[in-house]
């Protein structure tokens, strides 16, 4: 008799504490993303390397996430190619510094990927934050499985040293979101898909998404990335920033039919 109710006892504290288990998972934070706090648009459009005069963008609506930099891994040395082409907006506009980071490959010439590579990254990105009216900042680096850990590294001294209410945003192959779980636990806002140019995972990635399947990984839920000329077939709805690539100079006609709803 006495072993039953001790018995029961014990059922009585193992329920309880996975019951607080369960409680502590349920209330875990979400995950902070600061575009929003800081009242980003829900369409952002990438300039890339070539002049825009974006004046006529309503920036209630409308943000712009501008190629700052290109920064290359060469061996022990990193160069950076700022960006040389004009780029017009009103004061009010919000911007995001993009800095794009390649590596190169030759014999000979692989990147080190030394400490002190890394801390040059760092700070060149950094200096984007100097730019007028930049309040986000997003890499944009196709790291192969090699440069990872060094991708990590570099993000998490920016993240370090980057002031609290800026937001850090980074691209990503759509295949690192639906089943390579390596973007998990970066320091980022968020990660955008690319749904874009995707090569060999293009019909796979299009087909789960227009079947209305999404990406497995977290961080890549908060946005994604199309391009003007390749539609794609999402129903992400406006639950998600979206931006945009444009192959050519951005008009008033493309902006339009974004805001409006009539591309996706």
């Amino acid at each position: 008799m006495e072993v039953g109710i001790l018995t029961r006892r014990w059922m009585v504290v193992a329920f309880s504490m996975l019951s607080l288990m369960a409680l502590s998972c349920h209330t875990k934070p979400a995950h902070r993303n600061r575009l929003d706090e800081n009242g980003f648009p829900s369409v952002v459009l990438w300039a890339w390397e070539r002049p825009e005069d974006l004046e006529f963008l309503d920036p209630q609506r409308v943000a712009v996430a501008f190629l700052a930099q290109t920064i290359v891994l060469q061996g022990d040395k990193v160069s950076a190619r700022p960006r040389l082409q004009p780029l017009r907006v009103s004061p009010q506009t919000k911007l995001i510094a993009v800095t794009r980071i390649e590596s190169v490959k030759n014999t000979g010439d692989q990147p080190a990927l030394s400490a002190t590579q890394k801390e040059r990254v760092i700070e060149l990105v950094l200096k984007t934050l100097e730019r007028t009216n930049v309040s986000a900042l997003q890499i944009d680096y196709d790291a192969p499985t090699s440069e990872r850990e060094f991708y990590r590294g570099v993000l998490l001294g920016l993240r370090a040293r980057m002031p609290d209410n800026v937001a850090l945003s980074m691209t990503a192959l759509a295949s690192f979101c639906v089943g390579d779980r390596w973007l998990s636990d970066l320091p980022v806002d968020e990660a955008v898909p690319m749904i874009f140019r995707m090569g060999a995972d293009d019909k796979q990635i299009k087909n789960l998404l227009a079947g209305g399947g999404d990406f497995l990984e977290p961080l890549c839920r908060a946005s994604y990335g199309v391009a003007l000329d390749e539609p794609v077939n999402v129903s992400f709805g406006n639950s998600r920033r979206r931006y945009v690539f444009n192959p050519r100079s951005w008009t008033k006609d493309d902006v339009l039919s974004l805001v409006t709803g009539t591309r996706k």
